[in-house]
């Protein structure tokens, strides 16, 4: 088929994920595959290697493992996996990821400490050395490193200094920030890296991924608190069948991930991908700030992945009015996420480039009525 005989969406989505694909992507998914044969499992084998390959220059001692489900279950698969029964972990959090990947462990009876910041001020590393210091029952440290609730972009550099001289395993969400921001995993010694297929590398839902220090994982053998979500078991059975996955995979999402892939690589890899957001991001704050809004965060702390505004000072504002016009225009965006302010949010990333954000505030502005 070909590609230019795809209808074109009636929208962008303006979203952290599930976001905007390139028509390659979604053309991938057009052929079925058998997840018992070798040209598949071989594929899967390759996506694993690529993603590897995205955690820096000096990553010979990590691995792979694809999950299906949500981003969510490999953050469930991590903590439950991870977190031996006579461990401890702490969270840092400043909004509703960091508090789900809490509730995960709470809800798994893993005995946790949660680190609250609030949901408008970054994770500070300094605070976690004065727990670190004074209760050396802590075994794992967790942070999210792009908090989509607002768009923080929590500074994992600082975090990781911290927990690796304190000797404890780190575990990083990188969920909304993997593939777009350059994150050396190995320089960090970081232990455990969640992401998502359907987030910055451009595919589509389907599933989560892991980059886990080798013999990190090695040790969890064992240790998992469910089945399914077994991250051990599940990455042994990958190792030793050429890519097999224990129960059946989304291989429609594979093959589409795969594109994804390629694609990133074909715009320059994760850098040039990361300047694109960055510009997407720029065009966007300054163009809603000439119309009268105001970003949540300040630009320290602002990730190229989603920003946070500001309800305009109007009553006759309502999101769902403003959220159904701008989708008559051919963009849908997203509701706010915290209990201090009046917010909504617009995302930066997926199949969008700074013309996109032109014509958004374009629209925008003929469809102020308050």
């Amino acid at each position: 088929m070909n590609l230019t005989q795809l209808p074109d969406n009636p929208y962008l989505l303006l979203t952290p994920g599930p976001l905007s694909t390139s028509k390659g992507v979604k053309a991938a998914m057009l052929r079925d595959w058998c997840t018992w044969d070798n040209e598949y499992n071989d594929l899967v084998q390759v996506i694993r290697r690529k993603l590897v390959g995205l955690a820096g220059a000096n990553h010979d001692d990590y691995t792979t493992v694809l999950m299906q489900g949500s981003g969510s279950f490999s953050v469930e698969a991590v903590v439950g996996s991870v977190v031996p029964t006579d461990g401890k972990l702490i969270v840092l959090t400043n909004g509703a990821y960091g508090n789900r990947l809490a509730q995960m462990a709470q809800v798994l009876k893993i005995d946790t400490q949660v680190l609250d910041f609030g949901e408008v001020s970054p994770a500070e590393a300094s605070k976690l050395q004065e727990i670190l210091e004074n209760d050396p029952q802590i075994s794992h440290v967790a942070v999210v490193h792009c908090e989509t609730t607002t768009g923080m972009l929590n500074p994992i550099d600082e975090v990781a200094k911290v927990a690796k001289e304190a000797g404890k395993v780190l575990i990083v969400d990188a969920m909304s920030s993997f593939g777009g921001i350059s994150i050396d995993v190995a320089g960090l010694g970081i232990d455990f890296l969640i992401s998502s297929a359907n987030k910055c590398i451009q595919g589509v839902p389907g599933f989560g991924f892991i980059l886990a220090k080798t013999e990190e994982l090695k040790k969890c053998k064992g240790q998992a608190r469910s089945l399914s979500l077994d991250l051990y078991d599940q990455w042994e059975t990958m190792e030793k069948h050429n890519g097999k996955w224990r129960y059946t995979s989304p291989t429609h999402v594979v093959r589409a991930f795969y594109q994804a892939l390629v694609e990133l690589e074909e715009e320059g890899g994760v850098e040039k991908r990361h300047v694109r957001y960055r510009e997407n991001q720029r065009t966007l704050v300054e163009g809603m700030e000439r119309l009268g809004f105001s970003t949540l965060l300040t630009k320290e702390w602002q990730s190229p992945i989603i920003t946070s505004f500001y309800f305009p000072e109007s009553p006759a504002f309502t999101f769902a009015a403003f959220y159904e016009r701008l989708k008559k225009e051919g963009f849908v965006i997203y509701p706010g996420k915290i209990s201090v302010a009046d917010t909504f949010r617009i995302g930066n990333i997926g199949e969008v480039y700074p013309h996109d954000m032109k014509r958004l505030v374009q629209a925008v502005e003929q469809n102020i009525f308050w």
